[in-house]
């Protein structure tokens, strides 16, 4: 019978092959397991994203982040939606707009900037008088988050000084330029007394190349209760489109009202995708 002899050498580079072997399996799994967490956590990640539908426009919100956030729709139990109407350039087709808002009896919202209604200021007028709604559109159409708290009332304020000039009275709602905001912008707005809006269809209609039909596509489809619509007073295609849309609207039995009668009045909360609700 053979006889193996080991001696202390052999058993000394035993031991150490046998500890490396230890360590490199030790690495190993750590490297896989740390992988795979982090792969997990990027899918929880992404899970927990909540996107907003608009063609050109997403936000995200990461489940128990908090998010200072401005109403994009009304959790309503009927069918009353709201038109608004951003004015910040050209005034040609504005009296065309008040004329078929004026035929089909319905109100809508204008949000307008200072320098638009400091030169259209008769055509403020004829908005106001006509028994729409106005609201705050900054003073000079700025980028928002790029400003101070002391900056945002300023623009606000001095939008306000023109609208006592020429209607007699404030505003009480605000929409941010291009939709741009943070929790500054929102908690400074509010702190000032006004509801924020935003919006859940948005026509682009200041994109020349979109036709009349093509913004039809967009918006009938998407209406439902408590939906606010954004349209722009120089919209290219807006004289093709505007009676179209509050006809088929009508067909399908939504109610057009201002943004102050669509939002809910009592204890309200706006939840993580912007939709204002009743607590």
């Amino acid at each position: 019978m053979r006889i193996f002899v080991i001696t202390k050498r052999t058993l000394i580079i035993a031991l150490a092959v046998a500890v490396s072997a230890i360590v490199l399996a030790a690495i190993f799994l750590s490297f896989s397991f740390g992988s795979a967490t982090s792969k997990r956590e990027n899918a929880m990640a992404t899970s927990t994203q909540t996107v907003l539908s608009g063609e050109d426009y997403e936000l995200c919100v990461l489940a128990g982040q908090k998010k200072e956030l401005p109403v994009y729709e009304v959790d309503r139990n009927d069918n009353k939606i709201a038109l608004t109407i951003d004015a910040a350039w050209e005034d040609d087709k504005t009296p065309f707009i008040l004329e078929t808002l004026d035929k089909y009896g319905i109100k809508a919202t204008f949000f307008l900037c200072g320098f638009w209604a400091e030169k259209y200021a008769d055509d403020v007028k004829a908005i106001y008088d006509a028994g729409h709604e106005l609201g705050n559109h900054t003073a000079t159409h700025p980028h928002m988050n790029k400003l101070s708290a002391q900056e945002i009332q300023k623009e606000i304020d001095d939008f306000e000084k023109l609208m006592v000039n020429i209607t007699g009275e404030r505003t009480k709602l605000f929409r941010a330029p291009y939709g741009e905001y943070n929790d500054n912008v929102i908690t400074t707005v509010r702190s000032l007394g006004y509801e924020v809006l935003q919006w859940n269809i948005d026509s682009i209609d200041w994109k020349e190349e979109r036709s009349a039909q093509t913004i039809l596509d967009t918006v009938l489809p998407k209406l439902k209760g408590g939906s606010i619509i954004l349209c722009h007073n120089n919209g290219f295609k807006i004289k093709e489109y505007l009676p179209t849309l509050i006809e088929e609207a009508q067909k399908k039995g939504f109610e057009f009202v201002t943004i102050s009668e669509l939002l809910l009045d009592g204890d309200t909360y706006i939840d993580v995708n912007g939709v204002q609700k009743q607590k």
